[in-house]
């Protein structure tokens, strides 16, 4: 009966305006980013194999970085979501101090460690010469650019969570699509440019971040924009540390949890041969675009739900939730079918071995019954839960179906019993699907519930 008088004070066309208000934006950015790898899979496709497949295992120390800022700049988003609900702008600043302090270190420490040791870094995911070789010159350019992405990505999730989410998504959207150009115009040599091939993909991505930052920090200083409060950068208050370090640690497992687990299914695919290899970097590619809208709608969920809690209105936060894990299901469906009908088309679109073409046939088809699983913790885990602060349960999660079920049986199936690269890559889709009755069980104990702001 509770559950059906919350259910009425919800406004479904205010919700819906919300919604796609933040999602479609969001989502756009996503797929945006996602383009570039998807872009860089194409072209250097059309090049050469090897060309392709080193780049997509050199880019998974982008993957890796990625963890730590999504987890630095998910705990900003989470705070920030409730303080700027509750309308304080001064706390909302400092917030901003604190993501920038811990992603511009996790930056430079990703960018020496592509420069001083790319070689070391490639061999985690591959024993070939040629593509350590590959993968590593690529590595040493495209290392620049992740030395500004954290700057960008903490002014991004300001935007975000502050109602200019679609300033936002504009300049990420620019970026990507000067990526793309410069991308063609180096890798192929294009209007007497030199025909860089993979250190052309790592230079395009390097001149992209570029552009994107200065537009962040040339459209935040407009007045109605939150910015950096450098007077008080070394001077937080504690007990807004103490919260922000509460959110983003359970984040951070969480995030290394998935993000090495997802780069062991790489490498443990990379070491089953180049054919393999090759097919997964496409497969990963896109499952990638096609997770764009479950990530759009994932991110608004956290900010909608976040908003309501931080301005104390806990029922209709509540309520949100409810309608939103409900929408998860429905777009986990049509992810199955897209990427279904997709499958003829993506294995067309790049330069394959036969074995390689056939390994992509059959590694689309597992991901169709993957992206159900996909969608619906992306939206309820990292919207919902983590909207309210419930961070810690992800991290669980991820530990046991992961950690202690996926992995483990995807290394014995590889490296044990020698089953094929199908099999094994099927062993790597089964933590999503796995665990959505666990996570519905934690959903409906609404400890996720709670008003963050001080």
């Amino acid at each position: 009966m509770k559950e059906k008088n919350t259910e009425i004070q919800i406004n479904k066309k205010e919700f819906y305006r919300n919604l796609s208000r933040l999602a479609l934006p969001i989502a756009l950015q996503s797929l945006m980013l996602a383009s570039v790898a998807a872009g860089d899979a194409l072209m250097l496709g059309k090049v050469a194999q090897d060309e392709m497949t080193a780049v997509s295992l050199a880019t998974q120390i982008q993957f890796v970085q990625n963890m730590f800022l999504m987890a630095i700049t998910g705990a900003g988003a989470i705070l920030g979501a409730q303080y700027w609900g509750k309308g304080d702008r001064h706390t909302l600043e400092d917030v901003f101090n604190m993501m920038l302090r811990f992603c511009g270190f996790t930056s430079i420490v990703f960018f020496l460690a592509c420069e001083l040791m790319p070689e070391m870094l490639m061999h985690i995911f591959t024993h070939d010469a040629p593509l350590i070789a590959l993968g590593s010159s690529y590595l040493r350019i495209a290392g620049w650019s992740y030395l500004l992405t954290g700057i960008s990505q903490c002014y991004l999730t300001i935007m975000k969570v502050s109602d200019h989410v679609k300033p936002g998504a504009l300049i990420s959207s620019c970026a990507v699509l000067l990526n793309i150009v410069l991308n063609a115009v180096f890798i192929f040599g294009l209007f007497g440019a030199p025909r860089m091939q993979a250190k052309g993909a790592a230079l395009a991505t390097t001149l992209a971040r570029v552009i994107e930052l200065a537009l962040c920090i040339a459209v935040s200083s407009q007045s109605s924009y939150i910015r950096p409060a450098f007077d008080r950068f070394f001077r937080l208050p504690g007990q807004l540390k103490a919260d922000f370090i509460r959110q983003c640690l359970p984040l951070m497992g969480g995030s290394l949890c998935w993000g090495v687990g997802f780069t062991s299914y790489t490498a443990i695919m990379g070491h089953m041969g180049t054919d393999a290899a090759a097919a997964n970097s496409v497969s990963a590619v896109a499952r990638d675009l096609i997770c764009c809208m479950c990530n759009g709608i994932g991110s608004a969920a956290g900010i909608i739900v976040g908003n309501e809690l931080g301005a104390g209105r806990l029922e209709l936060g509540k309520a949100y939730g409810t309608k939103l894990k409900n929408i998860s299901y429905v777009i986990g469906f049509i992810s199955t079918a897209l990427v279904l009908a997709i499958t003829p088309f993506v294995v067309r679109m790049v330069l394959l071995t036969d074995q390689a073409r056939g390994y992509l046939t059959g590694m689309m088809v597992i991901m169709s019954f993957y992206m159900i699983g996909r969608c619906v913790n992306t939206v309820t885990i990292n919207g919902v839960l983590d909207g309210g602060g419930d961070t810690l349960f992800d991290m669980y999660s991820l530990i046991v179906c992961m950690w202690c079920i996926a992995i483990p049986l995807a290394l014995v199936g590889a490296f044990v019993l020698h089953w094929s690269p199908l099999a094994v890559y099927a062993c790597t889709c089964l933590d999503e699907v796995g665990k959505i009755p666990w996570v519905m069980a934690r959903f409906r104990k609404y400890k996720w519930v709670q008003d963050l702001t001080r």
